[in-house]
């Protein structure tokens, strides 16, 4: 990773990729209430970024920012160094999944090109996170993902779940006690019309979900019969 990218940097980067999910232009607004600090210096971060050589990010006044081919490639190597930390920190150091974000995003500005290696050869070069998020390529490309929210499925459907909102460790222990992790089939058997909650069929039970929930929950519908 680049030696003149800081860490602030870099998580800006990041969370500018996760939440314009590579290409939508991000609201100053959304970018401050993901970092937790004031739109004022958000603004003046990304106006940093935008006149960096080469530019990092494209920022227009009143509509956001967006990544350019040199950001979304930095954002894109943070974002593998932290899946794959996440990755090795569960299967082999014993961490839940719920445990592993914050560890994460403290090793992932300082680990070497050498370490990545290393731990992606050891992991047998995943796919996904413990998260179910799909961890970008060592050329830096990020593998297509099929997946919708739960929310958008209806009864009769059929899915499995793919991945999860992984930034609150608090509803991945819920998630958890659920039953609810990738990989985890599940029928929609009801929509309530008045609130869109969801009844689910988990093997032998029956779960009612809400939009907090079922809203972070991606899905892939499976084929019918």
């Amino acid at each position: 990773m680049s030696k003149t990218l800081t860490p602030s940097i870099q998580d800006y980067l990041k969370h500018i990729y996760d939440l314009g999910q590579g290409d939508r232009m991000v609201s100053t607004l959304e970018l401050a209430q993901r970092l937790n600090v004031a739109p004022a210096s958000v603004t003046g971060m990304v106006q940093k970024l935008a006149s960096a050589q080469p530019p990092l990010v494209i920022y227009k006044k009143h509509q956001g920012v967006t990544l350019t081919r040199a950001g979304r490639r930095a954002a894109l190597e943070v974002i593998r160094h932290h899946r794959l930390l996440e990755t090795y920190l569960v299967r082999f150091l014993g961490y839940r999944w719920d445990q592993v974000h914050e560890e994460a995003c403290r090793l992932e500005h300082a680990i070497s090109e050498e370490f990545e290696r290393r731990i992606a050869e050891a992991l047998g070069h995943p796919l996904r996170d413990p998260h179910g998020e799909p961890i970008p390529t060592a050329d830096l490309t990020m593998p297509k993902d099929p997946s919708t929210p739960l929310h958008t499925l209806r009864p009769g459907q059929r899915v499995v779940i793919r991945r999860v909102d992984a930034h609150d460790p608090d509803l991945l222990c819920h998630l958890a006690s659920l039953g609810l992790t990738p990989g985890v089939y599940l029928q929609i058997v009801h929509m309530s019309i008045f609130d869109h909650n969801l009844t689910v069929r988990v093997g032998r039970k029956s779960l009612v979900l809400g939009q907090a929930i079922t809203t972070r929950i991606f899905v892939e519908q499976l084929e019918s019969g």
